[in-house]
């Protein structure tokens, strides 16, 4: 072997990369677990009252507090500590939200406002009309949003369709003009378009840095405006979300006071509107038939006739749906009968959207147009103060701002003027507030406002509510002021770093979220570890009991493998998650593959009477050509995951590769330089043991013969499959279909039905439900309102889950607040946009493996008949895969069709070319070799010296997958599962499907030899 020192020099260099890269974690996760156990200490359980919602919570503010005091501390030296924890911390490996629980959001940056606000607002009507098919649009379109709207606003002007006039604005001088052409239009779009993205981006960042959470991850995907949050640790939902989707645009008005005058606008509003819907519900009358007519009226009086007969509770019923018709807008909103405050009236919160929609709605004049209603940004009397049913909800104040400048409402002072803002308290009633200073300019408007409107109201409005409307005493100089609202600290602390960091240029809306709470969490890491090490120590078990002292050389090379991938993945600052330990448990399944092969060769070889260095020389040498072959195959498939997955699939492709090269390097170099090192020390080497030493010699089974038998038996499946597929479909998850999912854990096992039931009519349809694991966990998915984009909807629609199955609980959870952060026990969002997304990848994914897979071994093996029969035999184990998924669908684990699915094929491909590579290359071999043998006889010589290797290697693969499958958690158990079946159909495929079909495809009895060629390239592989 040659080069010995430098793998010596390479092997240690990257020990000691990864032991001192590993330090840092084992720094950190030792000051947190004394964090863990301080807390334990100094929390007396006894005082919560059985309250384990309130003991969690202060036991992570002890562990807080107590970390947040060792991040204070100064930096490590050699002589205390070697790092301190601060440094630990931003250096050592990451877990992902699925072992250590958290939030994941992706969010997109909608275009259409930035657009908009580079017209100033334009009211062509062409341009709004465009603006509105272009976000219709990009719901099924693979277009970016700036084409799509182009390409509208062309359609609805086919002639002068320039959009020059439109956005050649003041301030878009120096840029384009009105002589501009659509081309130069689009490329301002654009480029103030990725600005906009890219400021969003930035502020956002530095609102999650202020954050407080360890090891935040944020990245822009620029191509799609899409920011991709990860908040490790992470549980409270809600909080998240205002912090990324508050638009922070802080501004400041005169509130207009309740008197006699607003009181009569707001009942000519009232008359306005019923007169309004009077005049659709006219029309719409007229358009009925004479008959219809007839027999509304003949209907009418039959009523009218019975009324006197009806029961009290229907009278009242008529009634007060009369009194709706006849004051719609009273029927939303109550006006304040005081006069002189500044509320002019309520709105609950359930009716709140609703007068929304009719002050908004287009054409809409029922209030004066320089008149905004702004609600209170907290409700003004809650739930529980109300003195009446169950049914009672929040009522929030609603308050009046005039504009001087019609229609356009501009602030006499907004958000630019603030330069920094804190929590604090108030020193007269000690109420938390947050206090903000202004710029100069800030300052003197300021001072102009309040003195304009001394013994009035001024109100400190936010993204649109009402946070506070102290009424004015005096001027104020010097441009301080403040914002009070019955804050919490931590939220006041938020609202103080959303504005210090400044508003967003366009609100993002997310399009996908997932979140898994900390006991998830830590059940996932512990049915991780727990597979990972049983996979691993049962093949190690195997190789020694197999190959003897080889066996153990193999364990050693495997140790190294592991160690080294995690080094590795902590050196490039990877995330560790749960289908990331699959990749590990696979890549260790994997990694055996190699010194198999290497073993049966040198097995072969002194079995053919080589003496052990002859034999081992020769072994490792006839083996390489295998070995790269079938690791670049499977390379090809992770680097396809690597560049279209997102989240988990991400993570298992990184790691996928990581190992290849690790394995590599373990199982071919390292092993050799030991293997080496014993011989020439004298120690005996072994390469079997008792029971294995004659175990698969002189096998001589005719399997290409039978190949029609195996055609059939798989055609007649994929035919069930297909028939399957067609009318049954799959249990596609939200990742293709968009929606919501949440596993909620109950205090009592739960029938599905149930819970089916529950929740029926809150999201107005039957969601799926499935239990989880356990009987006292279910998976709810629905689909209910995921085409909302309004930033309140998530919270919306988690509060409709509690709200159906709070009456299915022995003890219910006190309120929202705590089923969201105690019994969600994860949740997921995808919106339709990214599940088209994530559906293309997918396709575009298997067509580049195929093609790749395709291209590699037919230039490999310069025959097409190996490529065309190394991808038919692919799509033959997907079809396979994707058959069981569908016809088994009702198995009692999660057979969903989701990203992580699609990992799992792709995988299998990788592993069904690794079983056919070994195979095809020793067909290349003997074609070589044995130059006289027929070609049907030298195929099955090929398949049946390769079948200890190609059963070694599965049966060492399906005991770590099978382990993985067992005890790796409900969260992994599907794809485990997807995994063992392909395993086991990539096994069969590559001895009765590839092989067989190489014969078939050729349709000769004898193959062309090229012997020179064939040599030449086994030379350069060896």
């Amino acid at each position: 072997m040659q080069a010995k020192g430098l793998i010596k020099f390479f092997g240690i260099a990257l020990a000691l990369l990864c032991f001192y890269q590993l330090i840092f974690t084992w720094t950190a996760n030792s000051v947190e677990s004394k964090a863990a156990s301080y807390a334990e200490e100094t929390v007396d359980r006894a005082s919560f009252n059985n309250d384990e919602g309130a003991y969690n919570k202060a036991l992570k503010e002890a562990e807080r507090n107590y970390l947040m005091k060792e991040e204070s501390k100064p930096d490590g030296n050699f002589i205390t500590n070697l790092f301190s924890y601060k440094e630990a911390k931003k250096k050592r490996l990451n877990l992902g939200l699925d072992l250590q629980g958290g939030m994941s959001v992706v969010m997109q940056v909608p275009l259409d406002g930035v657009i908009t606000a580079l017209t100033n607002k334009s009211k062509d009507k062409n341009f709004k009309d465009a603006l509105a098919n272009a976000k219709t649009a990009e719901t099924n379109s693979q277009e970016d949003f700036v084409t799509l709207f182009r390409q509208e606003f062309e359609k609805l002007v086919p002639g002068n369709n320039s959009l020059a006039p439109i956005f050649a604005t003041q301030a878009s001088q120096g840029k384009i003009n009105y002589n501009s052409t659509n081309d130069e239009v689009e490329a301002m779009i654009r480029e103030e378009s990725k600005t906009a993205v890219r400021t969003t981006f930035e502020i956002l960042k530095t609102r999650i840095d202020k954050f407080g959470v360890s090891q935040p991850n944020v990245q822009l995907i620029e191509n799609q405006n899409r920011i991709v949050v990860e908040l490790p640790g992470v549980d409270d939902a809600d909080r998240v979300r205002k912090l990324l989707q508050t638009t922070a645009n802080l501004e400041f008005w005169a509130i207009r006071e309740m008197d006699n005058d607003l009181m009569r606008i707001f009942s000519n509003a009232n008359t306005r509107l019923a007169e309004k819907q009077k005049l659709s519900a006219n029309r719409t009358s007229v358009e009925t038939t004479s008959t219809a007519s007839k027999s509304v009226n003949d209907s009418t009086k039959v009523e009218s006739s019975s009324l006197n007969l009806d029961a009290e509770n229907e009278e009242i019923s008529q009634s007060e749906e009369e009194l709706k018709k006849e004051n719609p807008f009273f029927s939303l909103f109550t006006p304040e009968q005081r006069t002189g405050g500044p509320l002019v009236g309520y709105v609950s919160v359930t009716d709140s959207s609703a007068l929304n929609k009719v002050l908004r709605a287009k054409g809409s004049n029922i209030l004066p147009k320089s008149m905004k209603l702004l609600y209170s940004a907290k409700p003004i009397i809650t739930a529980a103060e109300q003195e009446t049913t169950e049914d009672a909800v929040d009522i929030l104040g609603v308050y009046a701002i005039e504009s001087r400048f019609g229609s356009d409402f501009k602030p006499p002072l907004d958000g630019t003027a603030i330069t920094n803002a804190r929590q604090d308290f108030d020193p007269m009633s000690n109420e938390v507030v947050v206090n903000m200073e202004m710029n100069v300019e800030g300052a003197r408007s300021w001072a102009k406002l309040t003195k304009a409107n001394i013994g009035q109201f001024v109100g400190v409005v936010l993204d649109d509510l009402v946070y506070s409307a102290p009424r004015v005493n005096g001027e104020i100089k010097g441009g301080n002021t403040q914002i009070s609202g019955q804050f919490q600290v931590q939220e006041a602390q938020d609202l103080a770093n959303i504005l210090k960091a400044g508003r967003l240029p366009a609100t993002p809306r997310i399009v996908e979220a997932t979140t898994v709470g900390p006991s998830l969490g830590e059940a996932s890491i512990n049915a991780g570890l727990l597979s990972l090490l049983a996979g691993i120590g049962l093949v190690l078990i195997f190789m020694v009991v197999y190959y003897g002292k080889g066996g153990i050389v193999s364990v050693v090379a495997l140790l190294l493998n592991l160690f080294f991938i995690i080094g590795i993945l902590a050196s490039l600052g990877a995330t560790l998650t749960l289908p990331g330990m699959a990749g590990i448990v696979l890549t260790i399944g994997m990694a055996v593959d190699a010194n198999v092969i290497i073993y049966e060769r040198i097995r072969e070889e002194l079995a053919a009477g080589s003496n052990i260095k002859k034999a081992i020389a020769d072994g490792f040498s006839k083996s390489y050509s295998a070995i790269i072959d079938a690791n670049l195959t499977t390379l090809i498939t992770a680097a396809i995951l690597a560049y279209f997955g997102l989240g988990p699939v991400l993570g298992f492709a990184v790691i996928l590769m990581i190992g290849i090269f690790s394995s590599l390097f373990t199982a071919v170099l390292i092993s050799r330089l030991i293997i080496d090192w014993r011989v020439e020390n004298g120690t005996e080497m072994t390469f079997w043991s008792g029971f294995s030493k004659g175990a698969f010699k002189n096998l001589n089974i005719d399997f290409v013969s039978r190949r029609r038998i195996s055609y059939i038996v798989s055609g007649i499946f994929i035919t069930l499959g297909i028939i399957s597929m067609v009318t049954r479909s799959f249990e596609f998850g939200v990742d293709f279909n968009g929606g919501r999912t949440y596993v909620v854990k109950f205090d009592k096992n739960v029938n599905t039905n149930e819970v089916i039931s529950a929740l029926s009519g809150p999201f107005k349809a039957a969601p799926l439900v499935t239990t989880y694991g356990t009987p006292d966990q279910v998976k709810i998915t629905t689909s209910y309102e995921i085409e909302n984009n309004s930033t309140e909807i998530d919270q919306q629609v988690a509060e409709l889950l509690f709200s159906g199955v709070k009456g299915l609980y022995n003890t219910p959870p006190a309120d929202y607040k705590t089923f969201a952060t105690t019994n969600i026990l994860s949740s997921q969002k995808v919106g339709p946009t990214i599940a088209d997304d994530i559906t293309k990848n997918s396709m575009i994914a298997g067509a580049l493996a195929l093609i790749g897979i395709l291209l590699y071994i037919t230039i490999r093996f310069r025959k097409w008949q190996y490529g065309v029969a190394a991808v038919v035999t692919v799509i033959h184990d997907s079809l396979i895969l994707l058959s069981v998924f569908s016809i088994f669908k009702f198995l009692p684990f999660s057979m969903e069709i989701n990203q992580a699915f699609i990992a799992a094929i792709l995988t299998v491909i990788g592993y069904s070319i690794n079983d056919t590579v070994v195979v095809f290359d020793r067909i290349r071999e003997y074609l070589y070799t044995y130059f006289d043998t027929p070609f049907l006889e030298t195929v099955n010589n090929a398949i049946n010296s390769t079948l200890s290797r190609t059963i070694i290697t599965s049966l060492t693969t399906l005991i770590v997958v099978l382990i993985l499958f067992l005890f790796g958690g409900e969260v992994i158990r599907g794809f485990a599962f997807a995994l063992l079946i392909g395993i086991m159909v990539g096994t069969y495929s590559s001895i009765f499907i590839a092989t067989p079909l190489v014969v078939d495809l050729y349709g000769d009895k004898d193959a062309p030899r090229e012997a020179p060629q064939v040599k030449s390239d086994v030379a350069t592989s060896v």
